[in-house]
């Protein structure tokens, strides 16, 4: 789509393209245009005629294409990417990589090339827009898209709001944990807008997101009722990677809150278990004295070939208890369980440190540091009822 900044982008290539040269302005357009006139082409202040665009730019040996067909063509391909991001359809923008870098070469360098650059950092997000020059060019949308990519989710939601922004700023309050309530608000204005416009896979992100805020709460029926509505979405679309997802999520929610019999029923049957499928199913062993079970869980989960090594941390605290019943009574268990909370805090969302809060009570209410465990309750991000 065609916008005032697409028609001043050949401005800011020429600018670019000169100030990597470092030729002077009046070096550059001697004999095609008065130096005035190329400062305002290149401040965005005038379009420039095609004529001075072309000579300009051909001076500057850059490659420009604006005939009517790349521009057609451009055009469609350019919407169809946007559309493919702000419906979250491919999840993964990265699927798009295939068709962006067969169009990008030659569409970066037309007046398509803001999208290009925009568009970019979704398709390869180790590519990101980092010309900050561009941004007084950019339209809200791109503006928008921009600022998602930079985690300025709030700044992207004022821009441009719609469902995708609904959502990507209620993903990062759920990441953050500092306000859930929020939120659900936001993915549920996603959820909303989403439906209107058809966005299918947009609706089951902001369902699966919304059940993971009140699994989090371990508020469960809340829990269960979104859970069901992204587990229909999930089915409709084939989509077995969040049906797992869904399914762990909710009994991890059973374990949390003490239905252990409900959790260990998932977590026993589970087809192919990974290494965190057998750290809860350890953990429900554990809480219904199941401890020979629990052992030969944790000797299957040391026997696979992992490299995550908080997790790894996570089943070896396990272990601890399971192998030493006056846990609490050792500064070794309680190094190893400080840290992994700290870890889980620093790198994950904040459900796992909740996870394996009640453990850090514990020690601390043992070990008879009652100033901690209340310091550490006044000020955790999730307020849950222990």
């Amino acid at each position: 789509m065609e916008t005032p900044g697409n028609r001043l982008f050949a401005g800011a290539v020429i600018r670019r393209e000169r100030l990597r040269r470092d030729w002077s302005q009046e070096g550059l357009c001697r004999g095609i245009c008065t130096v005035s006139y190329l400062s305002k082409i290149e401040q965005g202040k005038a379009e420039g005629s095609p004529d001075v665009i072309r000579l300009l730019l051909e001076r500057l040996e850059v490659p420009w294409y604006e005939d009517q067909e790349t521009m057609e063509v451009g055009e469609k391909w350019v919407e169809r990417c946007y559309e493919a991001v702000l419906s979250c359809d491919p999840e993964d923008p990265g699927d798009l990589a295939p068709e962006f870098d067969a169009q990008a070469p030659r569409l970066a360098s037309s007046p398509c090339g803001l999208d290009v650059a925009v568009l970019r950092g979704f398709v390869h997000p180790e590519q990101p827009m980092e010309d900050t020059g561009l941004e007084e060019y950019l339209d809200r949308r791109q503006l928008a898209l921009w600022r998602v990519q930079q985690e300025r989710y709030q700044e992207a939601l004022d821009l441009y709001p719609c469902a995708y922004t609904w959502l990507r700023a209620g993903m990062d309050r759920y990441v953050r944990g500092d306000s859930y309530t929020a939120a659900v608000e936001c993915l549920s204005q996603a959820y909303q807008r989403a439906s209107e416009q058809g966005y299918v896979r947009l609706m089951l992100l902001a369902k699966l997101y919304m059940g993971n805020c009140y699994c989090n709460q371990l508020h469960l029926e809340q829990m269960e009722e979104q859970y069901r509505v992204a587990w229909r979405l999930a089915q409709a679309l084939g989509d077995e990677s969040i049906l797992r997802s869904i399914a762990y999520n909710q009994a991890s929610g059973y374990l949390e809150c003490g239905q252990y019999q409900n959790a260990y029923a998932y977590f026993s049957t589970v087809d192919d278990p990974t290494v965190m499928d057998l750290h809860k199913l350890a953990l429900c062993c554990e809480k219904l004295g199941l401890t020979g079970q629990a052992l030969e869980v944790l000797d299957q989960a040391d026997g696979m070939d992992w490299d995550w090594e908080l997790g790894r941390q996570m089943c070896h605290l396990v272990r601890y208890r399971l192998e030493y019943p006056d846990y609490l009574r050792h500064t070794e268990y309680g190094a190893q369980l400080l840290q992994v909370f700290q870890d889980c805090q620093t790198q994950l969302p904040i459900g796992y440190a909740a996870f394996h809060l009640p453990w850090v009570l514990e020690w601390y209410t043992a070990n008879r540091q009652y100033r901690n465990a209340y310091e550490l309750l006044r000020n955790f991000p999730i307020k849950l009822d222990l």
